[in-house]
């Protein structure tokens, strides 16, 4: 499929092909050894260390395809450093995950900033600021030694998002336009909605909305509710394939009462890994995070959701065309 991403894939084929071309005149026209990679960051190519060589590490990851993206990006990663990497992908919701992570059984996974904070630490709020918002969740972390590390250039977030005929038809643009409207419409979100401040609880609370019915849907069937008319409106992500892909068929409410925050990834783990596996370990997950911009990461949704490629490959696929593996 070309035709509903066009504009993502082509913004992102002419970043890769300038790299490559910057890549080729600073090697002066070296050999053939980077095909199939951007050529032009050789100085991002991670190398493995010997050093890390029987230092077991599990990479985890929730259950939706960003996340299964991400894991598989750091997992390949930290490999190519030459840490003995294992999978535990796929855990479910952040709870579980990160439950995972005080069992022992993953070494770490990609978690929101803002789904941290209130999810987990049942904060009510959330810094707009990401640098804030990371130094607030070091803060929770930290007394039960954990940890995370430096949070990625994107971030996302929850949004409301309706067909834009359903929208037109209702005459909404805001959320707090659906006062009053809200009794007839049906909602669909992830099942862990329901308790989120972020979520269907902010939409109570803040909004003072109530639906006709909450139901919960798997994340990847979040725009097939909507357009097969199950759903008026769907909670989905900002960073969503979709909505790059097709900008004219969805639209996103106005969060005029900010209960959706911003939320940018971050490595959470715990302080005696970072203490085993040594420096690489919290390098390597900085490094290849610094070209996961928002167009990036769309783009990457989209190869999964819309391409149907496989999260392993398109996370692969990522490594190469930044030049962090060969």
């Amino acid at each position: 499929m070309v035709t509903g991403n066009s504009r993502l894939r082509a913004a992102f084929a002419v970043i890769a092909a300038l790299v490559l071309a910057l890549g080729v005149a600073a090697c002066g026209g070296d050999d053939d050894n980077d095909t199939g990679t951007s050529g032009g960051n050789s100085a991002n190519l991670i190398t493995s260390n010997s050093a890390n060589s029987g230092v077991q590490l599990t990479v985890g990851s929730k259950n939706f395809t960003e996340a299964l993206i991400l894991g598989n990006i750091y997992a390949q990663a930290l490999q190519a450093a030459g840490y003995d990497v294992k999978t535990n992908l796929n855990l479910g919701s952040e709870v579980i995950a990160y439950k995972a992570l005080q069992d022992g059984e993953i070494s770490g996974y990609p978690e929101y900033t803002s789904t941290l904070l209130q999810s987990i630490f049942s904060k009510d709020t959330v810094p707009a600021d990401a640098q804030e918002a990371y130094d607030q969740a070091l803060a929770e972390l930290e007394p039960k030694g954990e940890t995370a590390f430096e949070p990625t250039p994107f971030a996302d977030a929850n949004a409301l998002g309706m067909l834009k005929t359903r929208a037109d038809e209702l005459g909404v643009t805001k959320i707090s336009d659906l006062q009053g409207k809200s009794q007839d419409l049906n909602l669909y979100g992830s099942p862990e909605c329901r308790e989120r401040a972020d979520c269907l609880v902010g939409l109570q609370d803040v909004y003072g909305l109530q639906f006709k019915s909450f139901n919960p849907v798997d994340i990847g069937l979040r725009y097939t509710v909507l357009d097969k008319g199950q759903a008026d409106a769907s909670i989905v992500f900002t960073s969503d394939a979709q909505l790059g892909a097709d900008p004219d068929k969805y639209v996103l409410l106005e969060d005029d009462k900010g209960i959706f925050p911003s939320g940018n990834v971050i490595w959470v783990t715990d302080q005696s890994t970072v203490d085993k596996a040594g420096p690489d370990y919290q390098a390597t997950i900085q490094k290849v995070q610094e070209g996961l911009t928002l167009p990036v990461m769309q783009e990457l949704n989209a190869r999964v959701d819309i391409d149907k490629q496989d999260p392993a490959e398109v996370a692969t696929q990522y490594l190469k065309e930044e030049g962090y593996i060969q």
